[in-house]
Order: C-alpha cells, then structure tokens, then sequence
C-alpha cells in the first residue's frame, strides 16, 4: 500500500452480506434523536453507510417516523438494519425483530438482549441468535466480551459480533481491552466495539485492537457539538485502523 492509494484501501467493505456491503468503520445509532435534520447531518458528517431502525414492543419510548425522515434522508442510498436496543428480554427482543421483518422487510437485525440494567445477556443473546438464524435473518449480536459466546455466536451463523467496552451511554471507553483483543483475535467473523464509546479518542483505540468498526450514538446525542464529534470520529476510525495495520510498535520497558 502506497500514501497515494490509502483512501481506496480503507474504503473496502469490512462486511458483505448477500449484495450488501459495510465500508463506513463508524455506525451510528439513532434511537435517541427526536430531530429528523439532525439526523440527517450526523449520518452524513460521520460517513454512514447503514441506517438503523426499530420498534419498541413494549411501548416504554417512541421514536421518529420514518415517514418524516424519508423526507430528509436519501434512505435508498443505505444498507437498512434493524435494532432490538429497546427489548429488555429475550421475548421482547425476538418480538421486536419479527416486526421488524414482517412490517420493514428487514432481514439484517443489530440484535440487543439487555436486562432491566441495560447490559447485554449473553446466555439469552445466543439462545435468540440461534431462534433468529433458524428463520434466516442476519445478526449482528449485542455481547459481553466473553470468548466462549463469541464463539458460540460465531457457530450459530451470526454475520459480525459486537461487544460492550464500557457501560452503555457511560462515556468511559475501553475499561479493559484484554478480552476484546482476545475475541477480535479469536473469531473469524468481524468485531465491532460499542458501549460507552465517549469521543474520538476512544473510537482510535477500539480500531486500533483490530476492530472492524465502532458504533456510537450516546456521544454523538450528548456533544455540545454533535456534528464536529461525527466528524472527529470518522477521521479517528480511519486513524485507528491504519495504524493497527501499520504494526505499531511495542511499548519498551521502563
């Protein structure tokens, strides 16, 4: 790879299922917005190529229509997935995502089985992953980053695994990037880092450990200035990834 063909290189798709293709390293989650232009400029400063959508089942929140942001947003030009972030159960969140199906056409779920303390259920995550694959949707599951469910995840057919840094909405980045490294280097499908992902900072070091992409929403929501963090992230994925892939030196001892 030369300086002058970077830019082409890191636009490669991490991720393809069927004819679609993931090249954006920053997903952006949009449940807690409730301005459609906003949306519209956080998506576009931040790269994204996917478009998050959901339901909630248990009609605890609403959410915007998609009716308001198809008038803002050139929504063909995204590859559509679902959510479940509002299920706190197993039930719930299959719930969510055969709705998601049946209403949407949407075969590619982010699937989220959090508890009541909003952190993800790994024994009921893999039960779900493998109800869902049996009906032929896609998954992109929502884990503690734990080796034996990523693997188990990885067996049931799930497209990519994505594992919790830090406590959602937190801020507090990589509290431990042991067992993340340990998945990321341990399963052959592609790990995407989120939860508590807090700045650009953060986002760097989760490409860095051989991510293949973040998801962030919470610090984009919260930032005095959302679209420059949108920005800042997306140069900082970029970042991150070039020098994981650049083979960084080791720290030397004191």
């Amino acid at each position: 790879m030369t300086i002058s063909n970077l830019g082409p290189a890191t636009e490669q798709a991490w991720l393809k299922i069927g004819t679609r293709e993931f090249r954006s390293r920053v997903v952006v989650g949009i449940e807690q917005y409730d301005s459609v232009p906003l949306v519209r400029d956080v998506l576009t400063a931040a790269g994204a190529d996917v478009f998050i959508t959901t339901v909630d089942p248990d009609n605890r929140r609403s959410s915007l229509l998609l009716m308001d942001l198809e008038s803002e947003l050139p929504l063909d030009r995204f590859t559509w997935i679902g959510t479940t972030s509002f299920a706190r159960s197993k039930e719930s969140a299959l719930r969510s995502a055969r709705i998601l199906r049946d209403s949407l056409g949407i075969d590619i779920l982010k699937l989220d089985v959090r508890g009541e303390d909003n952190v993800p259920d790994n024994a009921g995550t893999v039960e779900a992953a493998r109800e869902l694959r049996a009906e032929g949707m896609e998954l992109l599951p929502f884990i503690l980053p734990d080796l034996k469910t990523a693997r188990e995840l990885e067996d049931a057919g799930c497209a990519a695994l994505r594992v919790m840094a830090a406590p959602v909405a937190s801020g507090r980045g990589i509290v431990d990037p042991r067992p993340i490294e340990a998945v990321i280097g341990r399963v052959g499908i592609p790990v995407i880092v989120e939860g508590g992902i807090g700045s650009a900072r953060h986002v760097a070091q989760a490409m860095e450990l051989g991510a293949a992409a973040t998801l962030v929403n919470t610090a984009l929501v919260r930032a005095r200035e959302p679209l420059k963090m949108a920005a800042a992230m997306r140069h900082a994925a970029l970042a991150g990834l070039l020098s994981h892939e650049s083979g960084p030196m080791s720290e030397l001892a004191a």
